[in-house]
């Protein structure tokens, strides 16, 4: 039953079908429900700071709803990216109509493309991996595992890592900076991985070269069937998606750092090196990403078993809300600085 409250994700297709069939302010309403009601309605629920007992954790990590889930988000996606390829080609459609279906498209790409993606491909089996690829190619950022898994988790709250935001780093800079540094690395990740093994970069074992080609067939072929304007479209949704992931990135990382020890060496991560969020909506919206803090203390952990601690710095308001502020940097930094102060 404790899985069952993860199925709400539900409401995410349900407003971006009201979005994609109707006109006027409704096509708006995926960005209403999520960067509107959601923080709102987070201001009057209390934090959720319970944990499994042992027990329970043990009885919910064999529990296999909560990836069954994630499953169902493929189908889903893949039928409403679809659905946005003859969706946003109604005739008629004013550039605010248009940009209202484009953005919910790209909640789609960051909620269920790239959070979801991101959650299987953590796991240790290559059928959660696939579903993850497949997850992440259809917001055409599939560089993120690579780069996610041998690079941001190893190199966190240090300043080798392009997705930890510096002290006084205005978002919108963040977001070039993230994303193309990480893209630069996960290339260089995956060559030095071929070279380890003996092997050429030009290798079919190379995920980034796999992935590049994954990446070409997907645009060729929504140009070859729905044409120019739709694929561009595609993109600009893709895009939205992405922008989400990194300013998710912004928010969960801003200006911690891991000290380093006599031998120039930095400390382990700890739960003390992320932003921590235990706000319920968003919490279950996301699949537990906001107590980010444990999920970096252990990267293999599911996210139904991820705890919320003491220690870990907590954000002032949800996962929604905090992304709302971030696009203020003045006032996100009034905010989160004078935060950052307890940890530096």
């Amino acid at each position: 039953m404790k899985a069952l409250k993860y199925f709400s994700i539900l409401i995410l297709p349900l407003v971006v079908y009201i979005s994609f069939t109707s006109k006027g302010w409704l096509t708006h309403l995926p960005a209403i429900v999520f960067f509107g009601f959601v923080p709102f309605i987070e201001l009057f629920i209390p934090p959720n700071k319970s944990n499994f007992t042992k027990e329970e954790e043990k009885e919910e990590e064999e529990n296999r709803v909560y990836t069954y889930i994630l499953y169902l988000t493929l189908p889903i996606q893949i039928g409403f990216l679809i659905f946005f390829f003859y969706a946003i080609q109604e005739p008629n459609l004013t550039t605010s109509e248009l940009a209202g279906r484009i953005f919910g498209m790209g909640i789609m790409c960051g909620v269920l493309g790239i959070n979801v993606g991101h959650e299987l491909g953590h796991r240790n089996n290559r059928f959660d991996e696939f579903i993850g690829e497949i997850l992440l190619l259809s917001s055409i950022n599939t560089h993120f595992l690579p780069y996610h898994n041998a690079g941001h988790h190893y190199n966190v709250a240090t300043h080798d890592d392009a997705a930890t935001a510096r002290k006084n780093e205005i978002l919108f800079v963040f977001w070039i900076r993230s994303h193309f540094t990480s893209y630069y690395q996960a290339w260089s990740l995956e060559n030095k991985r071929m070279k380890d093994l003996g092997r050429s970069w030009f290798h079919y074992q190379n995920r980034m070269l796999v992935y590049t080609f994954c990446n070409i067939i997907l645009l060729s072929s929504i140009y070859f069937f729905f044409g120019g304007f739709v694929l561009l479209a595609f993109i600009a949704a893709a895009v939205s998606g992405i922008l989400l992931l990194e300013t998710v990135n912004y928010i969960e990382h801003y200006g911690l750092l891991r000290k380093k020890n006599e031998h120039g060496r930095y400390e382990r991560v700890k739960r003390i090196h992320s932003w921590n969020s235990d706000h319920q909506v968003g919490q279950v919206l996301l699949f537990n990403l906001s107590r980010h803090s444990d999920h970096h203390y252990n990267g293999s952990k599911h996210y139904q078993l991820l705890k919320t601690l003491p220690e870990s710095p907590q954000m002032p308001t949800g996962y929604p809300g905090m992304m709302l502020l971030s696009l203020f940097p003045p006032l996100w930094f009034i905010v989160m600085n004078k935060k950052l102060k307890k940890f530096s």
